[in-house]
């Protein structure tokens, strides 16, 4: 794979939809651009640079759920590895053809090659797992590292300089390592560890899309408004959108491995169980033990039907499905009016009800795809329940901050957020205690935790 030694002035649309895994220079760039990224910043959580940074968040962290999903797919040998793979496929044919739309068929073709390389040493890895081929094994790691320093170098003269060859290099390391150590755990069947480190790949995501819409911005501050993606009303919308989606992803593959009676099911469960301990111990840090225990009966009412559902489901139960659906439907009713009644309403119970009740059913027909072996419409159904969870991060953020707008503005910060690769940038105590507010708001658009039990088929 050749690639071109210069390219000219990235368009917006090209450099949007590139993931990349490095960090700006802002001592080598001046931080200070037209004052994209200077001076007072306001409690928006939607302008042209915030709006490009939640885009950035989905496709990238969507991408690491999905390839930890087709690798476990892949080394199982289950039927729906095609459609999981099939994805990510999707993926990049979006993807390419955006580029194309820019530079013409030829340079879409060329990002489509070193793209789908790097998709493609994946499964040559599983696929050499399954055969006990150690050199095969090998072999793809080292055309990943390849494919890593070549993305590295494209993305280098893409953003011209901005992102470092060397930085970017290392960024795909974490990434690669990630993915790959979420594979082998859950290969030794050693599955705590293995959902630890997937859901750490996704959360890593979204550090590396503040970094490089912060490149962009900085490359293109015209094409932006001269707006900032690092403020704290961002980093809010940022959250809401990881928590959300997180749920989101973690509770289709849950209900999946709960119908096929997986042997990780209550490790995929316990991952959601353990946002649901935070956020209950977030809730109690603000309101006390009194709060928190409200909130908590309230969120964890709606805990089991899901998993009744899936158990309904395993026993020819329509009625038990029926009933599960009801339970549901009351909970959303007594959630919206608690929110409501949270933000003053700013987020009005018609509108949160029928918000949930399009997560509910999102999720719902993931996996009444995936039961009845319709895969690609189960795989494309996740996809949509997953970017909804970005729309509803928008509104959620939008009513925090109308309601408490004196924290979210102050000064932006004037350099490049220094947030390394592993995860988001750390806030101040204050911002943290609003988030925490975010994170009880979010209930609006949960409609799914998977309890600690067992689904036998």
């Amino acid at each position: 794979m050749k690639m071109k030694k210069a390219l000219i002035a990235v368009p917006l649309s090209f450099s949007l939809l590139i993931p990349a895994f490095g960090t700006v220079n802002a001592e080598d760039h001046g931080g200070n651009h037209g004052g994209s990224h200077s001076g007072m910043a306001s409690a928006e959580v939607s302008n042209p640079a915030i709006d490009l940074r939640a885009s950035l968040d989905a496709i990238l962290s969507e991408h690491a759920y999905l390839a930890v999903v087709a690798m476990q797919k892949g080394i199982d040998g289950k039927e729906d590895f095609e459609a999981a793979a099939g994805q990510l496929n999707k993926n990049t044919e979006d993807l390419s053809a955006a580029v194309g739309s820019v530079y013409g068929e030829e340079a879409g073709n060329q990002f489509k090659e070193i793209w789908s390389s790097h998709i493609g040493y994946f499964v040559d890895y599983v696929t050499a797992t399954a055969e006990n081929n150690e050199e095969g094994r090998k072999q793809a790691l080292a055309e990943l590292d390849k494919y890593r320093a070549e993305q590295a170098g494209f993305l280098d003269t893409a953003t011209e300089g901005r992102l470092k060859a060397a930085d970017l290099e290392a960024g795909l390391k974490v990434h690669v390592e990630q993915l790959i150590g979420a594979f082998e755990s859950y290969r030794a069947g050693e599955y705590d560890k293995a959902y630890d480190d997937a859901t750490e790949s996704m959360h890593h995501m979204f550090g590396v899309g503040k970094s490089l819409s912060w490149a962009i911005t900085d490359q293109f501050p015209e094409k932006f408004e001269s707006t900032s993606p690092d403020t704290a009303a961002a980093d809010l919308r940022a959250d809401l959108n990881h928590v959300f989606s997180e749920h989101a992803a973690l509770a289709a593959l849950t209900m999946q491995k709960g119908i096929d009676g997986a042997k990780d099911f209550d490790a995929a469960a316990a991952a959601l169980n353990e946002n649901t301990d935070d956020l209950t111990a977030a809730v109690e840090s603000v309101y006390g033990a009194e709060g928190a225990a409200q909130f908590k009966e309230i969120w964890s009412s709606h805990i089991g039907y899901f998993v009744d559902y899936v158990t309904a489901t395993a026993e020819n139960n329509e009625a038990g499905k029926e009933e599960a659906v009801a339970e549901l439907d009351a909970y959303r009713a007594e959630q919206a009016a608690f929110l409501d009644a949270a933000t003053e309403g700013r987020l009005k119970a018609a509108d949160l009800e029928a918000g949930l009740k399009e997560h509910v059913d999102q999720l719902l027909a993931a996996f009444n795809s995936y039961t009845g072996k319709d895969y690609p419409a189960a795989y494309e159904n996740i996809h949509v329940a997953y970017s909804h969870m970005f729309g509803v991060g928008q509104a959620l953020s939008g009513a925090i901050t109308d309601q408490f707008p004196e924290k979210f503005e102050g000064q932006k910060p004037s350099d490049m957020p220094k947030t390394g690769m592993g995860g988001m940038s750390q806030s101040n105590s204050s911002v943290i205690m609003w988030a925490v507010f975010g994170f009880i708001l979010a209930t609006a658009a949960i409609a799914m935790i998977a309890r600690k039990k067992s689904v036998k088929n």
